[in-house]
């Protein structure tokens, strides 16, 4: 008897925390994160404010739950993107496609109250961002598969070390990013992603003997 009280609330428990996260995600997505207060999730969410504070710290660690949730499924997005639609086509090609795939997940998938919330708990190390900064994700993954395809190709340079060029990608992107975050809603994050990756590429591409 004892057993299935347990069992009981531990699915309560979970219940109630998947309806916080999924209303928060909900009203901020509307509402922007700013609008939104503990107060008008949990009252959207028909839960009592103690139970917000069970399951998350504040709620800049909800958002950053979410916002780890959705890179997730925006790495998977990207591994489909490129094998499924990309894998045909010119290094060169490859690596401005999903440079602007990048952009336009964050700028409209992911969107700039997430992002801001993200970019700030990164820099204060208040909550555990790893998963995000992780040299394991998809995106590094695949870019090393464009930047050694462009080798092998020869449309880009012998000497380039696929690791480190793979790596400047990524942090060039986040560094974009956040220029649109502090001149938000007035930098085009996806047409400056796309002009940043023209200009890098002028340092990759093979020189063609005159």
């Amino acid at each position: 008897m004892n057993k299935k009280k347990t069992g009981g609330r531990k699915e309560q428990a979970i219940e109630t925390k998947k309806k916080i996260y999924e209303t928060a995600g909900r009203l901020f997505k509307k509402n922007g994160f700013d609008n939104v207060s503990v107060d008008s999730i949990v009252e959207a969410a028909g839960v009592s404010k103690g139970s917000f504070y069970v399951h998350f710290h504040s709620k800049g660690s909800l958002i950053t739950a979410l916002g780890a949730d959705l890179v997730a499924k925006v790495d998977s997005e990207y591994k489909s993107y490129f094998e499924s639609s990309l894998s045909e086509k010119k290094a060169t090609d490859l690596l401005i496609l999903f440079a602007e795939k990048i952009a336009e997940v964050i700028a409209h998938t992911l969107g700039y109250d997430l992002i801001k919330c993200t970019y700030q708990a990164q820099l204060t190390r208040t909550i555990n961002l790893e998963s995000t900064l992780s040299y394991n994700r998809d995106v590094y993954q695949i870019f090393e598969k464009i930047i050694s395809r462009g080798i092998q190709q020869g449309e880009f340079r012998h000497d380039l070390d696929i690791g480190t060029v793979a790596n400047h990608c990524v942090m060039s992107i986040r560094g974009l990013t956040f220029e649109w975050c502090i001149r938000y809603p007035d930098f085009n994050l996806t047409d400056q992603v796309v002009k940043h990756f023209e200009i890098l590429l002028s340092g990759l591409r093979k020189q063609q003997p005159v």
